[in-house]
C-alpha cells in the first residue's frame, strides 16, 4: 500500500488542496466565456440596429408610395373604370367600414344621395363596391361610368359621389347626414 500513515494521508489532502487552489489561482476568470458573451451581444444589437433601419426604410418607402398614389391620380384617368374600382376595392378591403365578415368587402352604396338600390345593383356588376372605389374614380372613369349605366353627363359630379363616399369612409356619419340629407 503506498499511503499507509494519517500523515500521509494528510499531505496527499494538502497537495490536493494546493494543487486545486494554484488552479484557480492561474485560472483566466472566464475570460473566453466573458468574451464570446461580448461577441454576442454586439451582434444581437447589430442585428436589432439592422432591423430598426428596415422598418424604418419601409416607413419611408410607404411614404413615398402613398405620395405617388396620390399624385398621379390623373394619370390613372386612361385605365377602365372597371379596373380602377377593383384596383381601389381590394387596396381598401382592410379600411373598409361596411366590409368584414358578413360585409363580404362591400359598402352600403345607397347612402350615398343619388345612388337608389337599383343604381348599386348596377354599380355592384361593374366591380364598385365600396366607397374608396367611388372616391378613387377619376373624371374620365366618371364620364366612361355615366355612359354605361345611362347617366346624363356630369351627374356623379354634381351630385358629389365622391366627396359623399370620401365621408362616409372616414366614419363622418352626422356630418354627411346634415349635408345631403
Amino acid at each position: 500500500m503506498l499511503f499507509s500513515t494519517p500523515t500521509q494521508f494528510a499531505v496527499l489532502a494538502l497537495c490536493l488542496v494546493a494543487g486545486w487552489l494554484f488552479g484557480l489561482a492561474s485560472h483566466p476568470g472566464g475570460k473566453k466565456w466573458k468574451e464570446r458573451y461580448r461577441a454576442e451581444e454586439a451582434e444581437h444589437k447589430a442585428s436589432r440596429e439592422g432591423l430598426t433601419t428596415r422598418d424604418a426604410r419601409i416607413k419611408e418607402l410607404e411614404r413615398e408610395r402613398d405620395e405617388a398614389l396620390r399624385h398621379r391620380g390623373t394619370a390613372a384617368a386612361t385605365t377602365a373604370a372597371v379596373g380602377t374600382a377593383a384596383a381601389a376595392t381590394a387596396a381598401s378591403s382592410t379600411t373598409s367600414r361596411g366590409g368584414g365578415f358578413f360585409g363580404w368587402g362591400r359598402d352600403n352604396l345607397s347612402r350615398i344621395h343619388g345612388i337608389d338600390e337599383a343604381t348599386e345593383q348596377a354599380l355592384r356588376a361593374e366591380g364598385i363596391k365600396t366607397y374608396a372605389a367611388i372616391e378613387g374614380l377619376t373624371p374620365a372613369d366618371e364620364a366612361a361610368l355615366e355612359d354605361r349605366l345611362g347617366f346624363g353627363r356630369g351627374r356623379i359630379a354634381q351630385q358629389q359621389w365622391r366627396e359623399q363616399a370620401a365621408m362616409l369612409r372616414e366614419g363622418h356619419d352626422e356630418e354627411h347626414s346634415r349635408r345631403w340629407a
